[in-house]
């Protein structure tokens, strides 16, 4: 699973803080850390954007296009960059720029410039950026392929989240000694190992999947240390859901999504966790 990244291009150029999370690409912890960061609630930061931005028209989408692409692959060599949409903002001649990742910059009419960062409406008590990712990461809940997860039951099950992790993520673990504090949840996790940080990672997932009981061997690796026993490799769905997390923009493990679509990445404690589990169900 190859990440090429915005982050990973600009990360000698730059110094960003990162929430806890296994990969080297900074990650979205939504309506939480950059909102309270600049003081704009999440509840405003969830808020939809379309009172202050609109998608760009043909002409001026294909332009600033042409002129983004062409200046960063001369600036980055090697790297591809894949605009997915472009808005308006409330600065005249400065554009928003969705990227690979579900990432966003801002950039002049002629991409000679570009800006990482929050947006903010002052006025409003907006924070634009956490808006628009919010829309972003959002994820059908309905349309996750549930049988493709490995899935624990604890009490009576009735809140429901689903995680995308990695076996050798050290803040993965870190989050299921968490969830093992929490009842009356089921969590459906869906491998992702990062070879790229993790080389063993991809194996130890077939293995763990391959296991009899997969729950067990998930929960006895994961928070108590626990090898899985050696089986012969079966049919899996580990590739289908490295390749479905790429698909959703998850930069890093662990990423969390909850039934009303809300994801979450980066490690959680107990607490902050089942306020979600309980604010964010259908």
């Amino acid at each position: 699973m190859k990440k090429s990244y915005l982050w990973h291009w600009l990360t000698p150029l730059l110094t960003i803080p990162l929430i806890a999370s296994c990969d080297g690409t900074p990650v979205h912890n939504t309506g939480s850390a950059a909102s309270a960061a600049s003081g704009i609630s999440a509840s405003a930061a969830s808020n939809t954007t379309t009172e202050t931005s609109q998608t760009v028209d043909a002409n001026t989408s294909k332009k600033l296009s042409d002129n983004l692409i062409k200046k960063m692959q001369k600036a980055f060599k090697g790297q591809e960059l894949n605009i997915q949409n472009i808005y308006t903002t409330p600065f005249k001649g400065i554009y928003e720029v969705v990227i690979t990742g579900n990432q966003i910059i801002y950039t002049d009419e002629n991409a000679d410039y570009i800006m990482l960062g929050n947006l903010l409406d002052l006025q409003h008590h907006k924070n634009l950026t956490e808006q628009r990712l919010s829309e972003l990461s959002k994820v059908d809940f309905d349309q996750l392929p549930l049988d493709k997860a490995i899935k624990e039951v604890r009490g009576n099950g009735q809140r429901i989240m689903a995680v995308f992790s990695d076996p050798d993520c050290p803040f993965c673990k870190k989050l299921e000694e968490e969830i093992a504090q929490i009842d009356n949840v089921t969590v459906y996790t869906f491998l992702m190992p990062v070879p790229e940080l993790h080389p063993n990672a991809q194996n130890k997932s077939v293995q763990i999947w391959c296991q009899k009981d997969r729950t067990t061997a998930w929960t006895a690796w994961m928070r108590h240390g626990k090898e899985p026993a050696s089986v012969a490799n079966c049919n899996n769905p580990v590739a289908e859901t490295m390749k479905l997390g790429d698909k959703f923009g998850f930069n890093g493990t662990p990423t969390m999504i909850f039934p009303n679509g809300k994801t979450i990445s980066g490690l959680m404690r107990k607490n902050d966790l089942e306020q979600e589990l309980n604010d964010n169900q259908k």
